[in-house]
């Protein structure tokens, strides 16, 4: 089994029922012996962004439902390191976090591109070891990520894309039916 470090995309297999994680692409920011945190990338929240800030409330910045777990709680990914202090790389080009004061006024600036900026609800976690017995069970595909599909610009599209990107072994798994029993 490849090793999964920060960086790493874990795609759904196509049968995957948790409708947590149903046809998901999860980009793991975090992986160590405390256990493990990602963003789901491609599921959208009913509401957007300036619905929970109130200072953005003119805004029309997308939302997602990042994972089930802390779902009261924001987060965001980027591609603004030199304009957001304190945020964390990731894996070349993406980075996590950063001073969300600073967040705020560059979005009533209009000065960032909702293409490279991602916001999140709540978050994916994975005590010490569940991940990796959830990968033995073949429950996740992994993938490096790339910035053409961690801000791909039909999230609803991410997961089939990442599929089609792992190659032609993979590829056909795009067009199974979620339960195999309804074929």
């Amino acid at each position: 089994m490849p090793s999964i470090i920060p960086g790493t995309l874990l795609v759904a297999e196509p049968f995957l029922k948790d409708p947590n994680f149903l046809r998901t692409v999860v980009l793991l920011c975090e992986h160590g012996s405390d256990g493990s945190v990602g963003f789901v990338l491609n599921k959208r929240h009913k509401q957007q962004l300036g619905e929970l800030v109130p200072e953005l409330q003119n805004k029309k910045w997308p939302l997602f439902n990042g994972g089930p777990v802390q779902t009261d709680s924001l987060h965001f990914i980027h591609q603004y390191p030199r304009l957001i202090p304190g945020s964390r790389e990731i894996t070349k080009g993406i980075w996590w976090g950063g001073d969300f004061s600073t967040v705020i006024n560059l979005l009533k600036e209009d000065a960032l591109e909702p293409s490279r900026l991602r916001f999140f609800l709540g978050y994916s976690g994975w005590e010490q070891g569940q991940l990796n017995e959830e990968l033995q069970q073949n429950t996740w595909l992994i993938t490096k990520a790339k910035t053409s599909l961690v801000f791909y610009k039909k999230p609803q599209e991410i997961w089939s894309e990442t599929i089609k990107s792992m190659g032609d072994d993979y590829a056909m798994m795009v067009n199974f039916p979620i339960d195999p029993q309804l074929n």
